[in-house]
């Protein structure tokens, strides 16, 4: 709140006297420290060197070297839930994101929107006199905000940041990124044969702004939120950092677990007793079934390394290669910034916190993937299809995860990964330097802490109070613990005492030691939530959850599942949720505008996200350009949506009119035109899909026709995907590409945008009448203009 004027106001400005200080800007405490949050995606406890793992990460063990490791500090086991956590201090059903953003269900704990009342650490640092900025990944906001037309009220800079670029969904690509900057997506600066790369351009707009700042005002503290998405799928990264790791992974994903955990008792980053867990810890689908004989998630079991063939084992280890090259790659960006901060004397005067959002991933299932969005539309993926793409894997060609056995080896010593409970989806790296502020140096703390504790430990040791309002909302109170006690004493007791889990239908409770769980499969559809089987591990003494102490201790499991509903309660954990990938991801959100049958775009306006534009799953639906002709050599994309690994195209090209449905990256569909391209004023060049089938449900089969008007030049049956073009982004253009193109006829020449004519509209219509009405809608249009 602006202080009073206190000066004094007179009818000659000779007699009166000025007061600066209501309207002066915010200034930090002199000598205020830098914070530096780094949110790494996707990293398990045991893939970082620092933490016993076989990447090779310098700059983070530096950064471990001039701090502190914590070996027992948790997250919520997936990424928006935690990154709420991580900038509010409170729990994530608490700020509304029991799950992904693109995953609301529309309940208190599960909206999609982080409410004021649990404002951002940026939003309480910039009234302190910080500059605020962020790069990378957001994924704070719900689906049906992240486009033009939406409030910007939850994007970065509507939460704090002054300065953004960066993505705003679950993921994105390496080399075609979905960029934002600030308030407006804007294209990205070069090509990825021109060098470009997503962790390159990030890390050289961190330093910008930064340095946009210590130009003018070389005292003021930045606060800048680092969060370059890797080592979240794409797995994408130049080849000579992949290449580095030759061989590294041969061995397999059971025998780099024990080497993992070797290592980890080596440095004292776990207990010497320390055990790992079998390789499939909850089951697999010959061994379990659900309540109703429902299936074990196929997608969460794991293939002992002896049963592979030499094939399956080379293409399952240069997955692995990859991987860590990516993250090593990361790690050079991450030297990069520590560089800058050192050459303009700032490191030694900033807060480093280095974290993962959750354990690494199992999403590429039993047998990696080439293009995880097969995920997202429920359709398996084809082992003979990754093995042809083994040479590509890391390129623009795949859009690649590895199989969930890395994801227990990266995970080690703990067992199954991202979205589950168990530690091998909630306890992560978190590493915290200060050398202005912290004495102890390359130590390790035990003591047992959570996402929520991050800002209150950054306010501690800025000297901030969370203030009683922000922006006129008044505070919810902070529910995590500052860590401040630890840092120059690793005897000290833990602050925390509970801290409750809930993600996809798996639960889990921690007290003072003892934790309960589920072994309720995530995202399995099984639901009978009361029936679910609940484990008790002594984690003081069993960090691995390995000794099952349920029968021996009834009464104290019975006290922490009571605990856990009321932990849960308190924080609008309900109801919880299990469904399938393409169910929640279907689920009905709000719009802005009712779905309608008939969608107008016009070429030079910014992409479209998918989750606003038409939607053409299994449906009927025509496509139509108007266009001027006036002579013979237009080229070019007229619209297109999504892109290489799921998405479709009406282009074109040598004097012909093409259409393309890549159906998930996996076959590209093309339908030709047997003419050439008429000539003339107001034309309409269209496609037309007219469904006639399903197999398998939500797969729709048909034949796509192209047209002249309303003469019929082409035709081809094709089949549509049931889900998403993309998990986040995929978005749609008219008179150009956006990122990846949708189609290897034009990837050269991408955004190959429309020339040699004119094009004015493309009608989309999903009513499911004929072509030909199409035509007459447009025409009736044109006589109204």
């Amino acid at each position: 709140m602006a202080s009073p004027f206190r000066g004094i106001v007179n009818l000659d400005i000779r007699d009166s006297v000025p007061d600066w200080g209501p309207y002066e800007q915010p200034k930090a405490p002199p000598g205020s420290p830098n914070v530096l949050y780094i949110v790494l995606d996707d990293v398990g406890f045991g893939a970082l060197s620092c933490y016993g793992g076989p990447v090779e990460t310098p700059n983070i063990d530096r950064i471990a070297a001039a701090g502190l490791r914590y070996s027992q500090w948790h997250t919520t086991a997936l990424c928006s839930p935690t990154r709420s956590c991580l900038l509010t201090g409170r729990n994530h059903t608490t700020n509304g994101m029991a799950c992904i953003s693109e995953a609301a269900i529309g309940f208190p704990g599960a909206n999609g929107h982080v409410p004021p009342e649990c404002a951002t650490l940026a939003e309480i640092l910039v009234e302190r006199g910080f500059s605020t900025a962020m790069v990378g990944k957001w994924h704070l906001c719900a689906a049906d905000e992240m486009n033009l037309a939406s409030t910007k009220a939850n994007w970065p800079v509507g939460r704090g940041f002054e300065r953004f670029y960066g993505f705003l969904g679950a993921e994105t690509s390496q080399w075609y990124p979905d960029l934002v900057h600030d308030n407006h997506p804007v294209e990205q600066p070069t090509t990825p044969e021109q060098g470009y790369h997503f962790g390159v351009d990030i890390t050289d707009k961190a330093i910008e702004f930064i340095d946009d700042v210590k130009a003018i005002a070389p005292e003021r503290p930045v606060f800048l939120y680092y969060a370059p998405g890797c080592a979240h799928a794409p797995h994408q990264v130049p080849r000579e950092w992949a290449d580095r790791y030759r061989g590294a992974f041969d061995a397999g994903y059971e025998v780099m677990r024990e080497r993992i955990l070797a290592r980890q008792k080596e440095i004292g980053l776990v207990p010497e007793d320390c055990a790992l867990p079998p390789l499939n810890p909850i089951g697999t689908p010959e061994s379990r079934t659900g309540p109703d004989g429902q299936p074990f998630p196929p997608l969460d079991y794991t293939r002992p390394w002896a049963t592979l063939s030499p094939d399956e084992q080379r293409l399952f280890a240069r997955m692995a290669e990859v991987y860590a090259g990516f993250l090593s790659h990361c790690d050079d960006q991450i030297g990069r910034l520590l560089r800058y901060l050192e050459e303009i004397d700032q490191l030694d005067n900033t807060i480093v916190v280095l974290v993962s959002d959750n354990g690494a991933s199992g999403e590429g299932g039993p047998n990696g993937s080439v293009n995880e969005n097969k995920l997202f539309n429920g359709v398996p993926d084809d082992l003979a299809e990754n093995m042809r793409m083994l040479d590509e894997l890391g390129s623009t060609a795949t859009y690649n995860h590895y199989p969930n056995g890395w994801a227990m080896a990266f995970n080690t010593p703990f067992k199954m990964w991202k979205r589950y409970s168990f530690n091998g989806g909630t306890c992560d790296p978190c590493i915290i330097s200060w050398p202005n502020g912290i004495m102890a140096r390359g130590e390790t703390r035990d003591q047992y802490h959570h996402a929520i504790d991050l800002v209150p430990t950054l306010l501690d040791c800025l000297g901030v109070e969370l203030p009683d309002t922000v922006k006129g909302y008044t505070q919810h109170p902070l529910q995590g613990v500052s860590m401040h006690y630890s840092f120059d004493t690793a005897r000290i007791p833990t602050a925390r005492h509970t801290q409750f889990y809930s993600m996809l239908g798996t639960r889990g409770i921690w007290h003072d030691g003892w934790k309960a769980v589920t072994t309720h499969p995530a995202i399995s559809g099984w639901a009978h939530f009361p029936e679910d089987t609940w484990e008790l591990y002594h984690t003081d003494t069993d960090r691995t959850e390995l000794h099952d102490l349920a029968a021996a201790e009834p009464g104290r499991l019975a006290e922490l599942v009571g605990l856990w509903f009321h932990e849960a309660g308190a924080n609008r954990a309900f109801p919880l949720d299990d469904r399938s990938p393409i169910e929640i991801l279907a689920t009905p959100r709000p719009r802005l505008a009712p779905a309608r049958n008939r969608y107008v775009y016009r070429p030079g306006r910014a992409e479209v996200p998918e989750t606003v534009a038409v939607s053409l799953r299994n449906r009927s639906y025509s496509l139509g350009a108007l266009v001027d002709l006036p002579a013979a050599g237009a080229t070019g994309v007229l619209l297109s949506q999504g892109g290489r690994f799921g998405g479709h195209a009406l282009y074109l090209k040598d004097n012909r009119l093409h259409y393309v449905y890549n159906f998930l990256g996996s076959e590209e569909q093309r339908v030709d035109a047997t003419e050439d391209l008429p000539t003339g004023e107001r034309l309409i060049l269209a496609a037309s899909f007219d469904k006639d089938g399903e197999d398998p449900p939500g797969t729709a089969h048909g034949l796509l026709c192209l047209y002249h008007g309303d003469r019929k030049v082409g035709e081809g049956r094709i089949r549509t995907q049931p889900g998403p073009f993309g998990l986040a982004g995929a978005g749609l253009t008219v008179g150009r590409s956006a990122g990846d193109p949708v189609t290897r006829d034009y990837a050269g020449a991408a955004p190959w945008a429309f020339t040699g004519g004119s094009l004015n509209r493309v009608v989309v219509d999903v009513s499911g009448e004929p072509y030909v009405d199409l035509e007459r809608q447009a025409a009736a249009m044109l006589s109204r203009e």
